[in-house]
């Protein structure tokens, strides 16, 4: 558990600072990693003094949260149970550093340090009691899905009848990072130029590191979320080995078919297969199987890669016709890959999945535990994002986000740039002012 904690975290850092760096310009690419890396530091800290509390102490509030103060700092928790907090806490750090890259290059740096422990208080540490906690979209007898179809059982140990599944996060990680990334898009307004000028990614090679980065890190994210349905050490290994073996290949192929499937679209479209597009599509496919990986198989986790990679294809465009200037993707990668394996689980479940002849209602608990992730955090996030608009603001001045956030929010530079008047360090020479190409 501690391996694959440690490999979420990779996620974060570096993998994800990687990623979303490539994508941006080179006048963005420091900022762009520091928010990673600064949602870390924030989120670590916030996990353990609350957050582990909100999201899984006993003491439910109103099957939405939990008391914040009951395990405040991690008091009265036994030690047995670090490698636990260990391990979500790698979760929430990613999940909060995943918005970043629909606000790219344009937000203060303060304002992005201010907004994560908010934001993960008010809407990721909620979704996590709610769908992983015992809350709301579990399979609690007051919860969502028993309030539809009805609870099974004697009293006093009553359940949904239909439980819904999310094995590894496509409510609690990918909707609800895709869905604020939306929210602050729309509240924080397009980069200058957005639409008229090239805003293209300025180092692919690292975002195809970051996305390998990604992609390796992924198995502890999903193979590392196994849950033991019984404490006997025989029947916990048969299952070890059984489900871990799923969830490890489930990954791999779905991952695999998403990128295929990009890059297949890309090809029919635009007449060339792109490194971007290969990097997105794995991220796609990751993202899609996260909640499905231990309920399909094999081949239903390709038909949902090959599914998330052609719909995530098409709708990172969707930008350009509504206008929202989501950076680097997020919106289209995160929140349509987490409805598409959210849902896909009501058609390709084993136990459950309409195609295996077992009816609608697991479909129809999916599709409503991700519409209700959706309305929260799209409320949360929104109430959060006007909230510092009014008060410390977020964009930085217009001449600095031509010149480059890097220098004006950090001192620094990516690059020490060489141009034929000269160098300076931070960004603009006489001629240019980003010294390379956007």
């Amino acid at each position: 558990m501690l391996i694959a904690a440690s490999l979420v975290l990779l996620m974060t850092a570096p993998g994800l600072a990687l990623f979303y760096g490539g994508m941006s310009r080179s006048k963005s690419v420091l900022n762009m990693m520091m928010m990673s890396f600064g949602a870390l530091a924030i989120v670590g800290v916030v996990y353990v003094l609350w957050g582990y509390s909100m999201s899984y102490s006993d003491d439910d509030i109103g099957t939405l949260f939990a008391n914040p103060f009951t395990l405040f700092g991690l008091d009265g928790l036994d030690p047995a149970d670090y490698i636990t907090v260990s391990f979500q806490l790698t979760f929430a750090v990613i999940t909060a550093a995943l918005i970043s890259g629909a606000i790219a290059d344009r937000v203060k740096f303060s304002s992005w340090m201010v907004f994560v422990p908010i934001w993960v208080t008010l809407s990721y540490f909620p979704l996590a009691h709610m769908v992983w906690g015992g809350g709301f979209l579990s399979d609690n007898p007051d919860g969502l899905a028993a309030l539809v179809f009805g609870t099974v059982g004697e009293a006093g140990a009553k359940v949904a009848e239909i439980a819904p599944v999310d094995y590894a996060g496509g409510t609690v990680v990918h909707i609800n990072a895709g869905v604020a990334g939306l929210v602050l898009a729309l509240i924080i307004g397009a980069r200058i130029g957005f639409g008229k000028s090239p805003m293209k990614p300025h180092n692919l090679p690292l975002t195809m590191i970051g996305a390998g980065l990604l992609w390796f890190g992924w198995f502890g994210f999903n193979v590392g979320s196994i849950v033991f349905a019984s404490d006997d050490p025989d029947m916990m290994y048969t299952q070890f080995v059984s489900e871990t073996g799923l969830v490890w290949l489930n990954t791999t192929v779905a991952t695999c078919a998403a990128m295929l499937g990009w890059l297949l679209l890309e090809k029919i479209r635009d007449g060339k297969a792109t490194s971007l597009g290969a990097a997105s599509g794995i991220v796609a496919g990751l993202v899609a199987i996260t909640p499905a990986c231990g309920s399909l198989s094999p081949v239903g986790a390709i038909i949902i890669g090959l599914v998330a990679g052609v719909l995530c294809a098409l709708a990172v465009g969707l930008k350009y016709r509504f206008g929202f200037d989501d950076s680097l993707d997020v919106v289209g990668v995160h929140l349509v890959g987490g409805l598409v394996g959210t849902i896909g689980i009501g058609f390709l479940a084993l136990e459950g999945g309409l195609f295996y002849g077992d009816g609608v209602k697991l479909l129809v608990i999916q599709v409503l535990i991700a519409l209700f992730a959706m309305f929260w955090t799209a409320i949360i996030t929104a109430i959060i994002g006007f909230a510092i608009k009014a008060t410390i603001g977020w964009r930085i001045d217009d001449e600095d986000e031509v010149n480059g956030i890097d220098f004006i929010e950090h001192g620094e530079s990516g690059y020490d740039l060489t141009t034929t008047t000269g160098t300076r360090r931070g960004g603009a020479s006489t001629k240019d002012k980003e010294g390379v190409p956007a």
